[in-house]
């Protein structure tokens, strides 16, 4: 019984050395994405990504719901 605790013992040991080595041998993926350039809701001062904004007029808004209030408050 000593024994088949002892080799019990040693099998877990090496299948965590061979993991963490397993582990250790992946290559590292670089990040390909590019930093992208923020900016600033011209209504409520929030900083969106560019790709997320809603241009009008020369400026930028987080949401169409703002767009369009800042088109009321010009028109009005």
């Amino acid at each position: 019984m000593k024994y088949l605790l002892w080799l019990a013992i040693i099998a877990v040991v090496w299948w965590l050395w061979s993991k963490r080595k397993a582990a250790a041998d992946l290559p590292a993926q670089p990040d390909d994405r590019q930093p992208e350039r923020m900016v600033t809701c011209a209504h409520c001062g929030v900083h969106l990504p560019v790709s997320e904004g809603i241009v009008d007029e020369g400026q930028t808004y987080c949401c169409e719901a703002h767009r369009e209030q800042a088109r009321r408050k010009r028109a009005g």
